[in-house]
């Protein structure tokens, strides 16, 4: 098997391909590396600009080296990550995580992301409410996708998913595509 792809030779085949140094880019797409990309490695943090960072499709297994960086959105989908960690470093600005199809069980860890607004988590290993219990402590998120996680997946069969988790999460606007309507927002809307 071939050595993955480090961040560093990413972002130097990414300037390459779009004529601008990454450390000035706002956005910076390295999906579907060839070889994947392994590791997030210190050479992120030269990305000082950098406000959407996406490394999906690759074969990383932990966020880590986002220090100084100033993420709203960080996109990390299909990757093998097993657990939260490492976003206390881009806690502060933090605003959209996509994490859906990986491997993880429980969101805590995500706690420190308070202007956290948008979760895409569909497709992990969540397998009880206690995965999740951490997301009421995040007061901004609004738009929450966990579809096809065996929690969600357990709970639809039985047909209490959308009620339990609009419940427990009093925040959240929207749920696996589709707005919650509360009663409670109808009658305020009339007045």
């Amino acid at each position: 098997m071939s050595k993955g792809l480090s961040i560093k030779e990413a972002l130097k085949l990414w300037e390459e391909k779009n004529g601008t140094p990454a450390a000035e880019a706002t956005v910076i797409k390295l999906l579907m590396q060839q070889p994947f990309i392994t590791k997030m490695d210190s050479t992120l943090q030269t990305l000082q600009c950098c406000e959407q960072l996406s490394l999906s499709t690759n074969n990383i297994e932990k966020i880590s080296n986002l220090n100084g960086l100033k993420l709203r959105v960080l996109s990390l989908g299909r990757n093998n990550i097993k657990k939260i960690e490492g976003l206390d470093a881009v806690a502060e600005t933090l605003e959209e995580l996509w994490i859906s199809y990986n491997l993880i069980e429980k969101f805590n860890g995500i706690e420190c992301c308070k202007k956290l607004k948008v979760l895409y988590a569909s497709n992990n290993k969540v397998k009880a409410w206690e995965g999740i219990t951490c997301l009421t402590s995040l007061p901004a998120l609004e738009d929450v996708l966990l579809s096809g996680n065996p929690l969600e997946e357990k709970c639809t069969a039985e047909g209490t998913w959308r009620d339990e988790f609009t419940k427990k999460y009093t925040q959240v606007k929207k749920l696996d595509g589709k707005p919650i309507i509360r009663e409670e927002e109808e009658g305020e809307e009339e007045s």
